[in-house]
């Protein structure tokens, strides 16, 4: 995408929210721990998604400032429910003040430690509507294996950055983008979802469990 398409495309998401520009600029204050934010129009995107699926259980993989958070939880209706995990809590109270700001930090529930961990004291039963992977590229396909049994028949799961800056189409990946090319080889075979692969941001897999 050309830079010259990319604003083209900019001016034709809904803008931020107050509260959302805030949390963006705040973000990008942190330095170089800032890119692992999603961009506001893969956040849009996030918010329409969990609308037209009517999504009320979500389960999320790497929160950092809360940027996709915020986004899922403003699409939830107000009694839905999203779990967001994160091995680090340094930028929870970032995320906090602007979920709190959009009124929306009753529908959020934030557990702190390994997501492995984290998923594994999940319920067993198949009832999450919605999953957004976005965390430690190696972890990928093992938070995978953990959440597609509990994703309900027709869930949705997403998977961020399956491109890795254009490195796991490489002939040799290595280091982060190995993990990724292995992870997407996983997705591509696994028969128990449909799955296609978007070029939003730095990739996005989108799939659905079958019924």
């Amino acid at each position: 995408m050309t830079p010259r398409i990319y604003d083209y495309l900019l001016t034709h998401v809904g803008p931020p929210s107050p509260v959302q520009r805030k949390l963006l600029t705040s973000t990008s204050e942190l330095g170089d721990v800032a890119e692992m934010q999603i961009p506001h129009e893969q956040a849009a995107f996030l918010t329409l998604l969990v609308r037209l699926t009517r999504a009320e259980r979500i389960v999320e993989v790497g929160t950092f400032t809360g940027y996709s958070t915020l986004a899922m939880a403003l699409g939830l209706p107000p009694h839905g429910r999203l779990i967001t995990c994160d091995v680090s809590a340094e930028w929870i109270t970032i995320a906090r003040a602007a979920w709190h700001a959009s009124g929306v930090s009753d529908r959020i529930e934030f557990w702190l430690g390994p997501a492995s961990r984290t998923l594994r004291n999940l319920p067993e039963t198949a009832d999450i509507d919605l999953v957004f992977i976005d965390a430690d590229k190696v972890g990928y396909i093992d938070y995978w294996d953990q959440l597609v049994p509990r994703v309900r028949p027709g869930g949705v799961l997403l998977a961020d950055n399956v491109f890795y800056y254009g490195e796991a189409a490489g002939e040799n990946p290595v280091g982060n983008a190995a993990a990724i090319d292995a992870f997407n080889d996983r997705v591509r075979a696994d028969g128990r979802v449909e799955s296609v692969m978007l070029p939003i941001a730095d990739g996005l897999t989108l799939a659905r469990k079958k019924d």
